[in-house]
């Protein structure tokens, strides 16, 4: 595939209303496409939105969008208008998410979180394509449904997927997978499911700085808050660390939030966090893409010591 270098919207340092500029640069720099994500930040359709006017020609995509917090026929309404707004360069990144998102801060159910993501999945195929949608899924029904304007290109759909089940659905019937928190050692594995031909998009978490003891410290804090999360807790013992990451789930367990940052072990956080000085973390994010990546999607992290925006200019390709 083309090589792909993507850069995480909006910013972490700032507002979207006040990335306008820096977003603007990204096709300059060598950036070939932008992804939002949807936590409890942005939303994930509004940056897009915007940066397909600010940034004309790059690539945009959700990742990602969950499954369970808006019905089916409003994602395909979202997706439709990013189509119409960017044609054939937007792409519908959706997935399953976690508990605490869909439960507890949207009121939603999060129940067969597979079958939800591809009986979405495959709503979404037909009602972007301008079919009408009436049909009886396994865990939700449909009655009727058109988009009043279908897309004339329907954008391609990625699937969030951290385990074999859900990367073979994404193989077999999306245009790509999405994962995340991973080294480059593990893009292998994740590449051997879903074989040579289906996109594979990763988001990396990098920090430009080279005080190591620094980045750790903060690093520890988001590996904790993500790996103790039960789909990435299962991720990461089928990729093969689940003995030792056994103590911190421990101490977390256990409401010890000092222990269980102190049982992360360096490598680790080496493994999972691109950090170093701009040259050593390009090089790094390199080494993804020799495993099997194709489209690396950058999120820098404050606690460098340089800025977010000049770590976008020295991250990039052109840099």
């Amino acid at each position: 595939m083309t090589q792909n270098w993507g850069m995480t919207i909006p910013f972490s340092d700032r507002s979207l209303a006040r990335s306008q500029e820096l977003i603007a640069e990204l096709p300059g720099l060598g950036y070939t496409d932008a992804w939002s994500a949807e936590v409890n930040g942005a939303d994930g359709f509004t940056p897009l939105a915007l940066a397909a006017q600010w940034a004309p020609g790059i690539r945009l995509g959700s990742a990602i969008v969950p499954v369970s917090t808006r019905g089916p026929g409003l994602l395909a309404m979202s997706a439709a208008t990013l189509a119409d707004l960017a044609p054939e360069r937007f792409v519908l990144g959706i997935g399953a998410s976690s508990p605490a998102i869909v439960e507890r801060w949207n009121a939603g159910t999060f129940d067969k979180p597979y079958a939800r993501t591809r009986d979405t999945l495959r709503f979404l195929k037909k009602a972007l394509a301008g079919e009408k949608v009436s049909e009886a899924y396994e865990t939700f029904e449909i009655k009727g449904f058109k988009l009043e304007r279908a897309p004339k290109v329907p954008p391609k759909i990625v699937l969030a997927a951290l385990r074999p089940r859900m990367l073979r659905l994404a193989a077999a019937e999306a245009d790509g997978a999405i994962t995340n928190w991973l080294s480059p050692d593990d893009v292998r594995q994740v590449r051997a499911e879903i074989g040579p031909d289906t996109e594979l998009i990763a988001r990396l978490f990098v920090c430009v700085s080279e005080d190591t003891d620094r980045v750790r410290e903060m690093a520890r804090w988001m590996l904790a808050s993500y790996l103790t999360v039960p789909v990435y807790a299962a991720f990461h013992d089928w990729l093969g660390r689940g003995e030792v990451l056994r103590p911190m789930h421990e101490a977390w367990a256990a409401r010890d939030r000092p222990a269980a940052l102190k049982a992360i072990p360096d490598e680790v956080v080496d493994a999972l966090i691109v950090h170093g000085d701009a040259a050593t973390c390009r090089a790094r994010i390199q080494q993804y893409v020799d495993n099997g990546l194709d489209t690396p999607v950058l999120a820098p992290i404050p606690g460098g010591e340089i800025s977010i925006e000049q770590a976008v200019r020295e991250l990039a390709p052109r840099a």
